[in-house]
């Protein structure tokens, strides 16, 4: 139980520590200072550990992954649109 619930507050730490990056980058449409090299492993990386999650059936590792991941793309998107 106290692996389970470790788990899940990191994932929760991890997934929320990206939002105010996107909410930044979002209401000023500037990624100036968000570096390419960074999000896009940061991207990767999170997809990676999402499959893997998948395919061992962990659910703090879906979780967390498959939500960090998302909010990546969301920053490598603008980061690509917006310069």
């Amino acid at each position: 139980m106290i692996a389970f619930l470790i788990g899940y507050t990191a994932a929760f730490c991890t997934t929320v520590a990206l939002a105010p990056q996107v909410y930044r980058a979002w209401t000023t449409r500037s990624t100036t200072d968000v570096s390419l090299g960074w999000i896009s492993l940061l991207a990767l990386g999170t997809l990676l550990w999402f499959i893997h999650g998948l395919m061992v059936a962990d659910g703090p590792l879906i979780a967390a992954n498959g939500l960090t991941c998302a909010l990546a793309c969301a920053i490598l998107a603008m980061k690509l649109r917006f310069g």
